[in-house]
């Protein structure tokens, strides 16, 4: 019989049936997918999930040494990066959309800057809205641009145009960190552009063009029931040691508590249920601020190295010199905030008067102490800077 094969003949097949279809398994006759006959049993091995790749190790690595105390929050960034290099990310909307909530000072935007100077070599590549310039809505033009017919819609460029959002981009690390700073501060307005972008990853500009924001990380951060933590932090029950009190695990679970409250009564449901991850930053510890003045003395180091004048110089500090910048740049309330400003007046303006008066030449060693009237001695020790990068200059 030679007739045309109809779906009720008994050999049809659907056109797919026999077709390798792009990213499709195609399994041997007579096996089930899934079935015990799949795999041969002497194939078999157990995998290991836990396992991170090398490039997610070491920026794990080197985001915990540039970040204090916040460990929930770099596992949670460095998880995020080992999705984006394995390629399993969403296609339809953002990388990832995190709330970054907690005391002030304690890190939360630092956070976003020290993981792009790891990936990008420098904190400007994150993109920063400051959230308390558009508290009117009327503002939101900065960001999307003016409607046509608006005057100067032309001469503007919009801050989330495609080029500005590519700007740092590169073939290996080929997304954007955006970073709103102080999200309870934003205006409705840009609230309901915040919506649209977490959930398709989309945005339309003033100019009607649409722009892709899915190869995007979003940061929020907020100081949301900040005026609630002043309280527990500068409360007690009035008996013992308070600095003792602020510093135990259950004082930590008592800001976490009470930031997430706040955020629920803040924030809509229909937000919340866009954030990928909210995570609550600790409140900082006296230990935690002596490794962070630590961080913060070698980078000054490496400030001076990479100087462009030709007067290179070492420094070390002595416990006393650093208990007074400890002393005048940390503040409960405000956290580690402060450490840069006493760094800067106590020690980088006393540094630069010895440099430019000629007090302190190539390959000196500085010994720092605490002095008089709450200031810092300066006296030079045995030579310890060796250089081997360049030549010393010819006297």
């Amino acid at each position: 019989m030679t007739g045309a094969m109809t779906r009720d003949s008994p050999c049809f097949l659907p056109p797919l049936v026999g077709k390798p279809l792009a990213g499709c398994l195609l399994w041997p006759a007579g096996q089930a997918a899934g079935g015990p006959d799949t795999v041969s049993t002497a194939t078999k091995s157990t995998l290991d999930p836990s396992k991170k790749s090398l490039a997610a190790e070491r920026f794990e690595q080197q985001l915990r040494e540039r970040i204090v105390g916040q460990d929930r929050a770099v596992e949670r960034i460095a998880r995020l990066y080992q999705v984006f290099l394995a390629g399993l990310f969403p296609p339809n909307r953002p990388i990832g959309n995190f709330l970054f909530l907690g005391p002030t000072g304690s890190g939360k935007t630092r956070i976003v800057e020290a993981a792009s100077e790891i990936l990008f070599g420098t904190a400007n590549a994150v993109l920063k809205v400051d959230c308390a310039e558009y508290a009117h809505s009327h503002e939101i033009s900065r960001l999307i641009g003016s409607p046509p017919g608006y005057l100067g819609h032309r001469e503007t460029t919009p801050y989330f145009s495609q080029a500005n959002l590519e700007r740092y981009r590169t073939p290996e690390m080929d997304f954007t960190f955006l970073l709103f700073d102080e999200i309870e501060k934003a205006s409705d307005t840009l609230w309901s552009l915040l919506l649209g972008i977490l959930d398709k990853g989309r945005l339309t500009l003033g100019d009607n063009t649409e722009v892709d924001m899915t190869r995007t990380v979003i940061f929020m951060t907020g100081n949301i029931g900040a005026d609630r933590i002043d309280r527990l932090i500068e409360g007690g029950i009035g008996f013992g040691d308070r600095e003792a009190e602020l510093n135990a695990p259950g004082f930590d679970h008592q800001i976490y508590a009470t930031v997430l409250d706040a955020a629920r009564r803040k924030f809509s449901p229909e937000f919340m249920n866009r954030i990928d991850s909210v995570v609550v930053f600790r409140n900082l510890t006296p230990e935690h601020m002596r490794r962070i003045l630590d961080i913060e003395l070698g980078q000054l180091q490496r400030r001076i190295m990479q100087a462009a004048g030709e007067v290179k110089f070492s420094f070390e500090l002595t416990d006393a010199a650093k208990a007074l910048l400890l002393a005048e740049g940390v503040d409960r309330k405000y956290g580690a905030r402060h450490i840069k400003r006493a760094i800067e007046r106590f020690l980088v303006y006393p540094l630069a008067n010895l440099v430019a008066t000629g007090q302190l030449r190539y390959g000196d060693h500085l010994l720092v102490d605490c002095g008089d009237a709450g200031q810092l001695r300066f006296q030079k020790g045995a030579p310890r800077l060796r250089i081997v990068s360049e030549a010393a200059p010819v006297a």
